[in-house]
Formats: structure tokens, sequence, C-alpha cells
């Protein structure tokens, strides 16, 4: 068959809803939306993400759309409508997400979208500008509990997964969580600057958006929220702060997309995620894989909206 016509017939077998929609996944021009300005987490993982799936052949192209402000808020509402019925549009999102959602009490329903895979866990560290008086996280706390309000913390979004940890940091040392003084950024690229700049006082977010700076000498880690020493930053746990939180990141796609296309979708991000390329990302960015798809993803998005909430409140922070 020459080779005009074997593709007028592909076409017309598509159009016709004899091939699968999985069949159309690995050659879609995919739009990617990124809830966050550029230069943090979801950026980063977003744009590996977008790489991987080009370099797995699972997309033909990738495009990316930053909306970032109010934890994901402001990217996700247009998401809900614009990418419904939809399986060429995704949406990197995560716990920061969820916690915005919560504070904020917004009226949006993430659930409406369609869960597809968890892909990371990452834990937060907590760093002193170089030039801080300051030098341990006993020194935070010391200042903590004579005045909370001097003590600046720059991270994320509110709600995101270092406010919530240094809400809980307070509570465990003895502070009134709803005192302490939470300055939140767009993206990881400014809370950086305010950190660098030495206009907050402790600064917090993933080891890969601060190792460059640690490693320069131009931050000083302090704490990690990991199980375990991360990189040779110590745990709370270890400095007599009982804390852990780990802040994960996954994709949705749009409302309404059929089963077919959901597994389509799927299919494609697990192949992805076994790539060189993705593999590469985990390493370069201490990325912990966490791989969670489908119906399970969604039952664990939903009991970590319930665990969340519950924190936060017992945080004081809802």
């Amino acid at each position: 068959m020459r080779r005009d016509t074997f593709l007028k017939s592909l076409a017309a077998l598509a159009a016709a809803g004899a091939l699968p929609d999985a069949w159309a996944q690995a050659g879609a021009n995919l739009r990617m939306l990124i809830p966050a300005n550029p230069g943090g987490g979801w950026d980063a993982t977003g744009r590996a993400l977008g790489k991987a799936l080009l370099d797995a052949k699972q997309a033909a192209t990738v495009t990316y759309d930053n909306k970032g402000g109010a934890a994901g808020a402001l990217g996700l509402a247009p998401f809900l409508s614009s990418a419904k019925g939809d399986p060429n549009q995704l949406m990197v999102m995560g716990a920061v997400m969820l916690g915005g959602l919560i504070t904020s009490k917004s009226p949006l329903n993430l659930m409406q979208a369609t869960p597809l895979a968890r892909l990371t866990t990452e834990y937060n560290v907590f760093v002193l500008p170089a030039n801080s008086p300051l030098k341990t996280m006993a020194d935070v706390v010391a200042q903590l509990k004579k005045d909370p309000g001097s003590v600046k913390w720059g991270g994320g979004s509110r709600g995101a997964t270092e406010h919530i940890a240094a809400a809980m940091i307070a509570r465990e040392v003895g502070v009134d969580p709803a005192k302490i003084n939470y300055v939140a950024f767009r993206g990881g690229g400014e809370a950086t600057a305010a950190i660098l700049g030495g206009n907050v006082t402790v600064g917090g977010s993933g080891l890969s958006e601060f190792a460059e700076y640690i490693n320069t000498g131009k931050m000083k880690a302090i704490a990690c929220t990991a199980p375990q020493t991360l990189a040779g930053i110590p745990t709370l746990k270890a400095q007599g702060i009982n804390v852990e939180i780990g802040n994960w990141r996954g994709v949705f796609g749009g409302p309404g997309i059929t089963p077919a296309q959901h597994k389509g979708l799927i299919d494609a991000l697990v192949a992805t995620t076994k790539s060189a390329s993705w593999q590469e990302a985990l390493k370069k960015n201490d990325w912990t894989p966490a791989v969670l798809t489908g119906d399970e993803f969604g039952k664990f998005v939903e009991a970590e909206f319930a665990s969340l909430r519950a924190i936060m409140h017992k945080a004081g922070m809802v």
C-alpha cells in the first residue's frame, strides 16, 4: 500500500473510532499546565517530565504553560474548564496544591480532574542565609520562643509543605503556630532570591532547589523533614523536633476524558518513568521515585486531603 493511502486509511479509522485512544496518544501534541512560576519544584518536575515524554517517544511535542499563584489554584481553575474532555492536556500538581486549597477554603474541586499518576516524593530542607547571625535549628527555635514574629519563614505558597512544617515545628517547641511569620512566594525562584538577599530568617524548599547554594556556601542547611539524614543534613527528629513530612508531586488529566484515554495517558506516563531520561532527572534532582497510578492515586489524593486538613487544623493554620 502506498504511504499516502496508508496514512489516509489510518486517519479514516481514527475518525471512525476504530483505533484505540491510546494509539493516538503516542503521537500527541501535549500541553502541560505548570500551576507555578518558573524556577520552582513544579516547574522542574513538569519540564523534566516533558523532556522524558519526548525522549521516550510518548509524545510528539510538549508545550508548557506556567500559571502561578494561590498554591496552584489560579492554574487549576482554567484547567478544569479548558481541559475538559481533552486527553492532550496534563497538569503537574502535588501536596502543595492540596494544602493551598485547604488554607484558602477554595470552592474548586481538584477531583473533577482525572488522577493519572504520582511520580515523586521530595523532602524539605530548611536553610539560613550565609550571613545569618543564627547558625543552627536550635538557634532558630530559641529565637522563635523569644519572639515568634521576628522569625520570618520564607517558602512556597500558603499551605505548602514547608509552611505546614514550620507550623508543626512551632507547635512541637511550644509556640502558638498561629503566631509564625510565614512569607509566601509564588515560585521557587522568588523564594531563593529572598533567602540569598537575607530578606527572610529561614527558608524552606526541596533540596534540589537549594543544593547549588548549599554547596557553594551561600546557604547553610540546618534541618530536613525526611525520616533519615538527607545529603548530610540532619533531620528535625534527630534534633528533638518530632516533625516529618514529604512533598509528593504528580500529574492529573482533564475532566471527562474517556476510560481508554485515561489508560493511554497512564501507560504513557509509566513508560516514561522507566526511561533513561526520567531516571537521570530523578538522580539530578534528588527525587525519590514514588509511582502510583489511576484509581489508587485518586484514593491516595483523597486520603492526603483528609490527613493534611487534620494536621493543618491541629497546627492552627485553618
